[in-house]
């Protein structure tokens, strides 16, 4: 075989090694720990100041998350509540809130599923997982009940 041959297909092995190296690295990365990570922004920036940054609430003023029936069974209500906020708003684990949630509109609806979706799957909640398209009708039927 001649030598420059030779180089070139070594050079092309160790590239396509690299690069399903990169790959297979990206991949198990992304479905780490830190999957949901543009919603844990969003719900730092946006949520976490009432919440909590664990999501274990105030006390008698602000429902925990951790855990919260509402959150795991109703994803719908969830979206509508950051969207348009709660004045009077529903038990969470049994318990009143004894402050309103404030309405958070600017928030798109993608942002909001992956607020959604990150509270789904943190503090060992196991929620699943909420498409945007539910979060689309559950907006849209919760501004036609208004």
């Amino acid at each position: 075989m001649h030598p420059k041959r030779f180089r070139l297909q070594a050079i092309t092995v160790w590239k396509a090694t690299l690069l399903l190296f990169a790959i297979t690295a990206g991949l198990s990365g992304s479905c780490g720990k830190k999957s949901f990570r543009q919603g844990e922004i969003l719900y730092a920036n946006f949520c976490s100041n009432c919440h909590m940054p664990d999501g274990s609430g105030l006390g008698g003023n602000i429902p925990a998350l951790v855990g919260s029936e509402l959150v795991a069974k109703q994803p719908g209500a969830v979206a509508c509540a950051i969207r348009y906020g709660l004045a009077g708003s529903p038990a969470v684990n049994g318990q009143a809130p004894g402050q309103p949630m404030p309405a958070i509109p600017k928030l798109s609806d993608f942002e909001i599923a992956n607020i959604i979706n990150y509270i789904n799957h943190s503090w060992g909640n196991d929620f699943g997982y909420v498409q945007i398209g539910e979060v689309r009708d559950a907006l849209e039927k919760c501004v036609n009940e208004k």
